[in-house]
């Protein structure tokens, strides 16, 4: 089977995509971006570590393997372009990318994987290798929802499709239909972080966590793990719903152990049907 280059930030879905490709026969390669992932983790791994600007040696080092098919998968923060230090490979990505380097996320990461794709390779979702990491629409957990947590979760659909409509965020924590707050940069634990300060008196908040419209999905999909269980009930929440078939679940069976031991409800949806489905 050909080889398969992994572009990996922090977090455990990038070796879990290893793991799982080298358990089907593959050759793994992996450019751990220092300050995203760890290149101790990737030890048992050939490697390359690497600073974010040097995309030029990364290449080079992918295409000396004979690798076309690339992963790119796990948590990231995205930098000030100014404190890049391009390499003459990331120079030259920087311009291939042009005015998309100061767009949202969604759209970088589109114009990287175009860039890419034009130099010759091939971007896999890390669902192509992971098969169970997207959850089926349904509860995903033992605690039901409350009827007025449904009324939350309509609110936060119209308003993480808003923010994903102009490229800002995934997420949206909602609370007896008021906003409570918006994920933008900071990233989904900062907004739970923020939001327990926030929390009014009544029934617990949802986090409500979609697809941006028209998202690239090999790329950047929305993310849940043990960790955003632990965010959501310190802030006091009821629940969340996440988008079926568009999140990954970074550990499945801790994560839904983790909800149903917090006494908070996990739905993954089909945001077109379910509105239908609770439109009174």
């Amino acid at each position: 089977m050909t080889p398969l280059g992994l572009v990996a930030g922090g977090g455990s879905v990038p070796l879990r995509v290893a793991a799982a490709a080298q358990a089907a026969g593959r050759d793994v390669f992996a450019v751990v971006i220092e300050g995203w992932g760890d290149p101790a983790d990737y030890a048992h791994l050939p490697h390359l570590a690497i600073r974010l600007g040097a995309a030029g040696e990364a290449i080079e080092a992918l295409r000396a393997r004979g690798i076309r098919q690339l992963v790119m998968s796990g948590t990231a923060k995205r930098p000030s372009f100014l404190s890049i230090r391009p390499d003459a490979g990331m120079a030259r990505l920087l311009l291939k990318i042009g005015r998309a380097a100061w767009q949202g996320d969604d759209g970088l990461l589109k114009a990287v994987v175009r860039v890419l794709e034009e130099d010759g390779f091939e971007i896999l979702p890390a669902q192509a290798i992971l098969r169970d990491i997207l959850p089926e629409a349904g509860l995903l957990g033992a605690v039901v929802p409350p009827p007025a947590a449904l009324e939350d979760i309509r609110r936060g659909i119209a308003v993480v499709r808003a923010l994903g409509a102009v490229d800002v965020g995934q997420g949206a924590v909602i609370q007896q239909g008021l906003v409570l707050g918006v994920e933008a940069i900071e990233g989904t634990d900062a907004l739970l972080a923020r939001c327990a300060g926030l929390r009014r008196e009544g029934p617990g908040g949802v986090l409500v966590k979609l697809v941006k419209p028209g998202q690239d999905r090999r790329v950047d999909l929305p993310t849940l793990g043990p960790a955003t269980i632990a965010g959501a009930a310190a802030a006091g929440l009821a629940g969340i719903a996440v988008e079926a078939g568009g999140t990954i679940l970074v550990d499945r069976f801790a994560t839904i152990a983790a909800a149903d031991a917090a006494g908070l409800f996990l739905l993954a949806i089909r945001p077109d049907e379910f509105l239908k489905e609770t439109t009174p």
